[in-house]
């Protein structure tokens, strides 16, 4: 079994296992080089996609799942009211950068050895410049945009900036976080190694407030859901194997983390956007714990200027699952 079928994403094992002693070993080669790492220049991927893709898209992260002709959500698959095109839902986006890393998350990186199974996808920030067309051809290029020394850790921020092909105009923007388990301390402990490319307020701290929500919207899961999100591209097996999700430490195959930021994305598009995708400036969420199909989520929502802050709980387990906020391109005027 390679290790990359073990890779973790949208946070930790519930019950987190004992490294085994091969894993103890992939830990003492782990290692970190930054300046061959920040040196690396990516190659460009181009690809295309059409409305197939977006459609199947907005059906794995639950669109219409309760009501096959909601007046808020059918235009994500269908071609309504004379519209020409269906609508892209903004964190399909979030598939962009696994065309540079062949399906499975992980993007080599010269410089940095690790224990892929020790990866952990902690953080997804999206930033949206136009409105997404729903087919087209693009170019992904990508960059390290941090690396950071956490001792027992290296967080490692991955940049993928895509382009539409023709016109070369900038559609969107994803930084994907993730912790490097094993492979810190490559660095003076007194003075740790960090490493980054934007600025410090660009991503707005969060803080889940008191007060009760101005929205919550619930969504069941599909027992199917992963299997149907994996056809869009992510086919790390922990998502559809038993046996590989029972050897990461989970009693079950456990939803993408992607695809549980998708329904929370969705949640805030339809209770404060009235279903317009174009209402949606930026996007970010950080992921807190797995989700089973077959589970509800509840997203919690409270708005705050353009900003909704919220948080996803599994409804049967009473726990946070993902929090974050969507960046609102305008107030809404009401709800």
């Amino acid at each position: 079994m390679s290790r990359s079928h073990l890779t973790l994403r949208g946070g930790p094992p519930l019950h987190p296992r004992r490294p085994d002693a091969a894993e103890l070993d992939q830990t003492a080669m782990a290692s970190i080089d930054p300046e061959v790492a920040l040196a690396y220049k990516f190659p460009e991927v181009s690809f295309a996609y059409d409305e197939r893709d977006v459609a199947l898209y907005a059906l794995g992260v639950g669109a219409c799942g309760t009501d096959a002709v909601d007046d808020k959500e059918l235009h994500f698959v269908h071609h309504i009211d004379g519209q020409r095109h269906i609508k892209a839902l903004p964190t399909f986006v979030s598939l962009f950068p696994l065309k540079n890393s062949n399906g499975r998350g992980i993007v080599n990186v010269p410089g940095i050895h690790f224990d892929e199974s020790l990866l952990l996808h902690g953080q997804q920030y999206i930033e949206i410049y136009k409105p997404i067309p729903s087919c087209a051809t693009v170019v992904n290029k990508v960059k390290v945009a941090g690396l950071h020394d956490k001792g027992k850790a290296t967080i490692l921020e991955i940049e993928t900036t895509t382009h539409l092909k023709d016109s070369g105009e900038v559609l969107c923007m994803n930084r994907s976080t993730i912790f490097l388990r094993g492979a810190g301390g490559f660095s003076d402990s007194s003075r740790p190694y960090s490493y980054t490319t934007y600025p410090a307020n660009q991503i707005s701290r969060i803080s889940i407030p008191d007060s009760a929500p101005s929205a919550v919207y619930e969504d069941l899961i599909q027992q199917s859901q992963a299997l149907l999100y994996r056809l869009s591209g992510d086919y790390n097996p922990l998502h559809s194997d038993p046996m590989i999700a029972q050897v990461a430490g989970f009693t079950r195959p456990i939803l993408h983390g992607l695809c549980t930021l998708g329904f929370a994305a969705r949640a805030v598009i339809k209770s404060f956007g009235n279903g317009d995708p174009a209402a949606v400036q930026n996007i970010f969420g950080r992921f807190l714990l797995h989700v089973y199909p077959g589970e509800t989520l509840v997203t919690e929502m409270w708005l705050d200027g353009q900003r909704v802050l919220y948080q996803t709980k599994v409804k049967e387990r009473n726990r946070a699952v993902l929090s974050g906020y969507v960046l609102l391109k305008h107030r809404p005027s009401s709800l």
